[in-house]
């Protein structure tokens, strides 16, 4: 099938962008990568009657840092995301996880903010930004406001975006020395989304485990972040942790769906092995390199 027929809009700022999403209203999408927008409109699963293109607005691209804060424009691309220097020193738990998301040609064109507005429960960037307490910053005609992950997603494929507002740009705390990253997850196939996953970040101070985030990839409507699992591990002995009952607890209070790719058990036990392995990979990183690891 082709899309039902739309109005294109072109903008060439942020202004101009919101400026239209403001007076077109609801029947108005944006088109970013178009990974997710454009199939749903070949279907016609959706049939917006304006597109907004926002491709060539090159102040929505681009990495900066200041006060210990990371600022990840909305159009960088996955492909950027995976490559980019700055990236992997500042942020690496978005450099780590790029690789998992479908395959190249997606990953050359998507972009960090169109995942996280899609809010697919099964993608990897919407619980990174969980993981880390990132700010998605959002602009509409009323001026610009930042939410944070945890308040950002609301249920699978649901935001609390207004249909006025524009996703400009992701903020994410850079960590200090001392820090791992890993994420881990199973799907069927390279690059289909995943049944189940872990994305994490530890930081160690000789022995201690001083600081852990993590975060659930397709165990819910939305990112799930493992509070309990976050808590068993800060302050304890890297040697002494017991990763695989910290994961096993995470799993056990959850309720993931049942579908075709597995039932609600099938994916707790997938889900605790994932978590074990990300927690052990990102604890194996901090102890080998605890003067440099994480931000620099």
């Amino acid at each position: 099938m082709k899309a039902a027929a739309f109005d294109y809009h072109l903008p060439a700022s942020v202004e101009a962008a919101v400026r239209m999403l403001a007076e077109l209203g609801d029947e108005a999408k944006i088109l970013a990568g178009g990974q997710s927008l454009v199939p749903v409109m070949a279907m016609r699963l959706g049939r917006p009657e304006h597109i907004v293109d926002v491709n060539r607005i090159g102040e929505l691209a681009g990495v900066t840092r200041s006060d210990g804060m990371v600022r990840v424009g909305a159009l960088t691309r996955h492909r950027v995301l995976e490559r980019d220097e700055a990236i992997g020193a500042t942020v690496p738990l978005l450099a780590r996880a790029a690789p998992y998301i479908g395959h190249f040609q997606i990953r050359n064109r998507g972009t960090l903010g169109g995942s996280l507005a899609h809010a697919d429960p099964a993608a990897e960037l919407p619980a990174v930004a969980v993981a880390l307490d990132a700010d998605i910053e959002v602009r509409s005609v009323r001026g610009s406001r930042r939410i944070p992950a945890a308040a950002f997603f609301v249920s699978a494929f649901t935001t609390t975006l207004e249909p006025d507002e524009l996703v400009t740009a992701v903020h994410l705390p850079a960590w200090g020395r001392g820090c791992g990253f890993a994420v881990a997850e199973l799907a069927r196939r390279h690059g289909d989304f995943a049944i189940a996953g872990a994305a994490c970040g530890v930081q160690v101070d000789g022995d201690r485990i001083t600081r852990a985030a993590l975060a659930l990839i397709g165990m819910g409507s939305v990112p799930v972040r493992a509070r309990t699992a976050e808590q068993a591990l800060t302050g304890a002995s890297v040697r002494e942790a017991d990763l695989a009952a910290v994961a096993r607890e995470a799993v056990a209070a959850l309720d993931p769906p049942s579908d075709t790719q597995g039932s609600a058990a099938y994916r707790r036990r997938v889900g605790a092995h994932m978590i074990a392995r990300a927690l052990g990979q990102a604890l194996a990183e901090a102890q080998a390199q605890p003067e440099t690891g994480g931000s620099k």
